[in-house]
């Protein structure tokens, strides 16, 4: 299983930016699709972004396109979420997680789980 640590949380007025990181361990880091979901108070985790082993192909859910960059260096093992335009909406705890076998996009099996990083958007 591949080992995940999210940073970079924090407390944000409304319309600011963060950046979340996303630290992988293992030797086949680009073979694996990753994505951050993210999870409200009483409610379910949701995906928020995606991105193929290569980089080259995104996915983001309706609530954040345009605002939300999702990008990876395979060469450090990092991938990230660029947050911009926040809302209070956005508060939730995010989770960087990571396919287990597949480097595409479409019918993901996420099984590896990062700890998760609190993002809080104040009004």
């Amino acid at each position: 299983q591949v080992q995940l640590v999210e940073s970079g949380g924090g407390l944000v007025q409304a319309g600011g930016s963060l950046r979340l990181s996303c630290t992988s361990s293992g030797p086949t880091f680009s073979a694996h699709t990753m994505g951050w979901f993210r999870q409200a108070p009483g409610e379910e985790r949701v995906v928020v972004a995606a991105i193929d082993g290569s980089g080259e192909n995104t996915f983001y859910t309706e609530a954040v396109k345009g605002r939300f960059t999702i990008s990876r260096d395979n060469a450090k093992n990092m991938v990230y979420l660029q947050m911009s335009d926040l809302k209070p909406e956005d508060t939730a705890v995010y989770f960087c997680t990571a396919d287990r076998w597949k480097s595409d996009l479409g019918a993901n099996q996420f099984t590896s789980w990062g700890q998760g990083t609190q993002v809080t958007v104040s009004s």
